[in-house]
């Protein structure tokens, strides 16, 4: 995808994501704090890092890290000090000459501010529930007043400035020199430059107002007033302020973070806390297993997915109300995997998380549609020792149950298609054929396999579980697949590597975590293999708009009654995903909505910034191989047209045997091949 396309998608949730910790933080907290003029220590966040180093979000109360005034260049306190009290250094707390001069411009009707000191200031940022800046009347003022003075009596000027630098509001949750440093150029306090240092100066005043991320114009004015006001008060020369004076107020993108990933973060700050790390104290730092190229994929191919339809003319989007925190309208969710060891690469739980932090991607229980199927084929297969090419009935039937209704399946296009292959009834989701594999395996055994698989939602032992009418958690059906990716051993998502204390000492680092094989090695591949067709030639056709024929790829739709929920799981040699759409309070999304056509395009698009190679899957030595022909269900000879002829596989004993006797010439000269044909 080229930047033109996803970046207003990114910089739109980042927006979101930062209108939602401003709503959270409106207010500051009251502290218990103490004495007045005190200097006591401030809420911290931790930060979170993504796989690669890059930092994609913090977790704490307020966005904060303090840092000590000895670390950074002096310029950057002289920029406050410059504009906000340039006689920081002769007063005792309270700038009288200040003071004075406020009052003589009221009387004279000119606004010449309120005088407050740097040390007043922190005395108002520092204990808000003691003394509220809000608070206007005189009585504020002068209790302030006092304690600034006391406050200075206690403190050097270097601590006074070094705890009001770490306690600015500079907007969007973001406090202290080093969390602005941090968000808007994308640095430590330490490297900020004399301009980046004015142009934050350049806040407190009117955090947005002078936003140089949002209003660069303004903010880039005032920078330059104060840059004056830096080279009169003999901080910096003027030759410097005038070529600084000539440069952009340039800031990073997306708040400095590399991926939008609230979502995640969530699940990340939930997990460590059941460990026992208190994150949200702060002082830590969590690196986790978030891929910050698929994570923004991911976004920008459910923001934009997700747009389109509801552009579509025969989508229709329920009436939004902006910032009123309403989620009734199209929702969608997206999980990218490691499919060898659980790591979560990505994780999208919704389109807004400002306007509803609900993460579906973990904490929703949705129904699956057709995309539970492969696990019903596999316990027949298993069970049953079927083979792909085994004829099954896409027929009307009827099943009777002692005290309910019959059930008689149909399919989402209202036809049946006869006897057909089991490959091909499984890449066009033939419901009666699923139902009929359902109760020949046993719900028992299907049952079992699920919850082998790592699907923890029980499932009703009744045929409609095979269309998938039993609920389950999205991740743990990104797990499940993992099965078939791994031929037939599951993993468990991971999300956080390691955390580290404010002192750099592992804390906690939990480990990939393999589960007991689920199959057969053999099933496995087999139901694999007929995935593929689904991509290839069935209902999930449009993956291929996205991901290039040389990337392999299986999956499933799945699509719910009433078209109520929508989804594509599938995988590719690395990745294992799933792409789920659907309201909050389950309704139609649309007549004739369908995984395929809604799911599967958003999973594509998400799947083809996955950047990986190209190698093909390789069958375990117990699955045998045949070349046949897909019209005739036999082994291709000379005379199959090449459009008819492809690779089919069988479990051990199940090929026909034209198929076992060219398996057994090919492999004969093994050391434990069979003596003669089986």
């Amino acid at each position: 995808m080229r930047l033109r396309s996803t970046r207003p998608a990114l910089v739109a949730v980042a927006l979101a994501c930062a209108a939602a910790r401003l709503a959270a933080q409106a207010a500051p907290a009251a502290q218990a704090t103490g004495e007045v003029w005190q200097i006591v220590p401030l809420p911290q966040s931790s930060l979170v890092y993504a796989r690669d180093g890059s930092l994609i979000g913090e977790i704490g109360k307020q966005w904060r890290t303090s840092v000590n005034i000895a670390t950074i260049p002096k310029y950057v306190g002289q920029a406050f000090i410059a504009v906000e009290d340039h006689r920081f250094y002769q007063h005792d707390g309270v700038d009288m000459v200040g003071v004075m001069g406020a009052i003589k411009g009221k009387l004279l009707g000119q606004n010449r501010g309120g005088a407050s000191t740097i040390t007043q200031q922190l005395v108002g940022n520092m204990h808000p529930d003691l003394v509220s800046r809000r608070d206007m009347s005189l009585g504020r003022k002068l209790k302030e007043q006092s304690a600034a003075r006391e406050m200075e009596r206690h403190y050097t000027k270097e601590q006074i400035l070094e705890g009001y630098l770490n306690t600015i509001n500079f907007g969007h949750g973001w406090f202290g020199i080093e969390a602005a440093a941090r968000h808007y150029f994308g640095k430590p306090a330490a490297r900020l430059t004399i301009a980046e240092a004015a142009s934050l100066a350049a806040m407190p005043k009117a955090p947005a107002t002078y936003d140089p991320a949002a209003k660069p114009g303004l903010n880039l004015r005032r920078r330059n007033v104060i840059l004056d006001l830096m080279v009169e008060q003999g901080f910096i020369p003027k030759a410097d302020a005038e070529r600084l004076k000539a440069t952009p107020v340039t800031t990073v993108p997306n708040g400095g973070m590399s991926a939008p990933s609230p979502y995640f973060i969530d699940v990340v700050r939930k997990q460590a806390e059941r460990a026992g790390i208190p994150v949200m104290q702060g002082g830590y730092r969590v690196y986790t297993t978030l891929d910050p190229g698929l994570q923004r994929a991911a976004v920008t191919a459910v923001v934009e997915g997700t747009a389109a339809i509801e552009g579509g003319a025969r989508y229709t989007r329920a009436k939004r109300e902006a910032g009123s925190g309403k989620t009734d309208y199209l929702q969608a969710m997206a999980i990218a995997m490691d499919a060898a060891t659980g790591d979560v690469r990505a994780l999208v739980g919704g389109r807004n998380y400002a306007e509803g932090p609900f993460n579906r991607a973990v904490d929703a229980l949705r129904q699956p549609g057709s995309s539970i199927k492969p696990f019903v084929y596999a316990a027949a297969m298993a069970g049953a020792r079927m083979t792909p090419l085994d004829l099954v009935g896409d027929t009307a039937i009827t099943i009777e149950y002692p005290g309910s209704p019959p059930y008689s399946p149909k399919n989402a296009d209202g036809e049946f298609l006869g006897v057909i292959p089991m490959r091909e009834a499984l890449a066009r989701s033939r419901n009666p054929v699923a139902v009929q594999l359902f109760l020949k395996a046993t719900p028992d055994s299907v049952l079992a396999l699920v919850k082998r698989a790592g699907i923890e939602a029980p499932m009703a032992p009744y045929p409609s579980s095979a269309l998938g009418a039993s609920v389950v958690q999205p991740l743990d059906m990104v797990a499940a697949y993992s099965t078939f990716a791994n031929l037939g051993t599951p993993v468990r998502p991971r999300f956080v590597n390691r955390v580290d204390d404010a002192r750099g000492r592992t804390v906690w680092s939990p480990a990939r975590e393999t589960m007991a094989p689920a199959m057969d090695s053999s099933v496995a591949f087999v139901i694999r293999d007929m995935m593929r067709d689904v991509v290839e030639r069935g209902t999930g056709g449009a993956v291929r708009r996205y991901v290039g024929p040389q990337v392999p790829v299986a999956g499933k739709t799945g699509t719910t009654d009433n078209n109520t929920d929508v989804w594509f799981v599938g995988m590719t040699p690395d990745i294992v995903g799933a792409v789920w759409l659907g309201f909050d309070r389950p309704k139609t999304i649309a007549r004739g909505a369908a995984g395929g056509t809604l799911a599967a395009p958003i999973w594509g698009r998400m799947m083809a910034a996955a950047g990986r190679g190209a190698r093909e899957w390789v069958p375990p030595a117990s699955v045998a191989a045949g070349t046949m022909d897909r019209e005739t269900r036999a082994p291709a000879t000379d005379a199959t047209p090449v459009e008819r002829r492809y690779t089919e596989y069988f479990l051990p004993g199940t090929q026909p045997r034209a198929v076992a006797l060219e398996n057994w010439k090919r492999w004969r000269w093994l050391p434990d091949a069979p003596a003669v044909l089986p």
